[in-house]
């Protein structure tokens, strides 16, 4: 039987200052800490990118803990990492990191992509891991937008793309360590679909851009409130798009542990956390120039 899960939170998407540019983070947000298993959700861009105006140049920087992914909705990015991985992702593509005990890595558009300009647009998103896997052995996944399946509504109005998990058993190619769901959806005016979430499983939606209408109660959009996050009651989300939009729908079975965060680190304890600090200044995540 098909049961709409219960919204918990109707969130607004405020701009906060990193460094030298503005981003938008619904979470963590006020009154929302996080929505176990995700910690953090960065919304990037659009930018105007050009030879005159790059702020989007992430120097080399230390993670251990959890998983940073992010996904690229325009532009071109350049990553590299302390595994030795040098990956140029693309409008469309997918990179996802499981820090474990410690990696090194660096974005930034792409040299070809400054030269010739353009807009630059992404989310990062933090996947916490469990205890029993923060020191996993670090790893990278890259997907091309080609590679991710996708599912069409009955209209062909939505386009649901499957990153990691599944949805009317098509699955992703992402391996996961935890069980969740990543999916990005392109929607015309007036698409709808019903997404399948595990009743164990919380989850949110997230509006990029346009504006829609969630589980026919609650309304999303771009410059207002731009994501609802849902409890683990009811096994359907259902939405039905008033502009033509760009979605992104996270769920996940709950980790439930203590976290101690630290600024690149996500681990269970403040001694874990001077232990990561310690790690990393020691050169035992690996070195990146």
């Amino acid at each position: 039987m098909k049961n709409l899960k219960t919204i918990e939170h109707k969130v607004e998407s405020p701009l906060v200052n990193m460094g030298a540019i503005k981003l938008r983070q619904p979470l963590p947000s006020d009154g929302v800490e996080n929505v176990d298993p995700f910690l953090l959700l960065h919304h990037y861009g659009p930018y105007a990118i050009s030879e005159f105006n790059n702020p989007f140049d992430l120097g080399p920087h230390p993670h251990r803990g959890f998983e940073p992914i992010t996904l690229l909705f325009k532009g071109e990015q350049l990553h590299r990492d302390s595994l030795g991985n040098e990956m140029i992702l693309k409008a469309g593509g997918v990179q996802w990191t499981t820090a474990g005990r410690g990696i090194i890595h660096a974005e930034a558009p792409t040299k070809e992509f400054v030269k010739k300009g353009g807009d630059l647009e992404g989310i990062q998103l933090w996947v916490n891991l469990p205890a029993k896997d923060k020191m996993l052995t670090p790893h990278y996944q890259h997907l091309k937008k080609e590679q991710i399946p996708t599912i069409f509504s009955e209209d062909k109005a939505v386009q649901l793309n499957i990153i990691a998990g599944q949805q009317k058993g098509v699955f992703g190619n992402i391996k996961t360590q935890t069980e969740v769901n990543v999916f990005t959806v392109k929607a015309d005016v007036g698409g709808e679909m019903e997404i399948e979430i595990p009743e164990n499983h919380q989850a949110l939606i997230y509006l990029l851009d346009g504006e829609l209408l969630v589980n026919n109660s609650e309304t999303l959009k771009k410059g207002e409130n731009q994501m609802i996050t849902f409890s683990q009651l009811g096994n359907t989300i259902q939405f039905t798009t008033k502009k033509a939009s760009t979605i992104l729908i996270l769920s996940g079975v709950p980790i439930q542990e203590k976290i101690a965060q630290y600024g690149p680190y996500v681990m269970n304890s403040q001694t874990e956390i001077l232990e990561a600090m310690r790690d990393y200044k020691q050169g035992k995540m690996g070195y990146l120039y």
